[in-house]
């Protein structure tokens, strides 16, 4: 009987991986409100055009080299200037900012969006949101296609700081202010 259980063993070397039954989209999407990010207005400039919209989908990669990741719908009227300007600002919006991120986030003209706030530009000439919390400036380095989505592999080549504000999270479907706990 052993001889037997061990040649049953040995046929195949290769694990049995059974196919999962998708995620609904729906259920996702409900389990995705529950991941708090911060809100960021994601800005572009040159020959594509002058664009920006609201993200919450960014993420560090790595600090060597200091690179970050932007995730942009194939399907916004935005993502032709992105993907042909090939360079972007991340700007972390402040609490200040939620009136801000709405109108970047909806169907309002380019132009009434940037009108809204006090813009600067870095080294890559993306629009910097002047008190943003934080901002990025950096040339996109690689663009890889998921489902509906094209992940934006970008690499800071500078980044301005404000130390004087409080930032803004998006969790449950809801802007929320983060304030500095005091010592206790």
């Amino acid at each position: 009987m052993q001889s037997t259980l061990n040649a049953t063993l040995t046929v195949s070397d290769k694990p049995v991986v059974e196919k999962q039954a998708a995620v609904e989209k729906q259920n996702y999407r409900d389990a995705m409100a529950r991941l708090g990010s911060a809100v960021n207005i994601i800005t572009t400039d040159g020959p594509g055009g002058r664009a920006g919209f609201t993200a919450s989908a960014v993420c560090s990669v790595t600090d060597s080299p200091p690179t970050l990741l932007v995730c942009l719908n194939r399907s916004a009227s935005v993502h032709s200037a992105f993907t042909q300007n090939q360079v972007l600002c991340v700007n972390t919006l402040a609490d200040c900012h939620e009136s801000l991120s709405n109108l970047f986030g909806g169907k309002t003209p380019m132009q009434q969006r940037f009108e809204a706030a006090e813009w600067a530009r870095l080294a890559t000439g993306s629009p910097v949101l002047t008190n943003a919390l934080v901002s990025f400036d950096c040339n996109v380095t690689q663009i890889t296609s998921v489902g509906t989505h094209d992940i934006l592999i970008c690499e800071a080549v500078a980044l301005r700081r404000n130390d004087d504000s409080h930032g803004l999270v998006y969790f449950d479907r809801r802007y929320h202010p983060l304030m500095r706990q005091t010592a206790c």
